[in-house]
C-alpha cells in the first residue's frame, strides 16, 4: 500500500445485497424456485440492514460490527 492511501471499506450489507441479486437472477434464469426465494430474502435483509445502518441505529444491540 502506498503511503497516504486508505483501504476502501465496504459496508457489510453490500455483499449480502449483491449475493441476493445474483441468486435471484440464477433462480429466475434456471427456473430454480429455492434460489429465487433465498435471493429475495437476502436482498430484503441486506436492504433493511443498510437502511438501519444509514440511520445510525444500533442493530442487535451493537452499533458497529467490525
Amino acid at each position: 500500500m502506498h503511503p497516504g492511501t486508505r483501504p476502501v471499506r465496504i459496508d457489510p450489507e453490500v455483499p449480502v445485497i449483491v449475493l441476493g441479486i445474483v441468486l435471484l437472477l440464477i433462480g429466475l434464469l434456471a427456473h430454480i424456485g429455492i434460489l429465487w426465494i433465498i435471493g429475495l430474502v437476502l436482498v430484503i435483509v441486506g436492504a433493511v440492514l443498510f437502511l438501519l445502518g444509514s440511520m445510525d441505529r444500533a442493530v442487535g444491540g451493537r452499533r458497529h460490527y467490525w
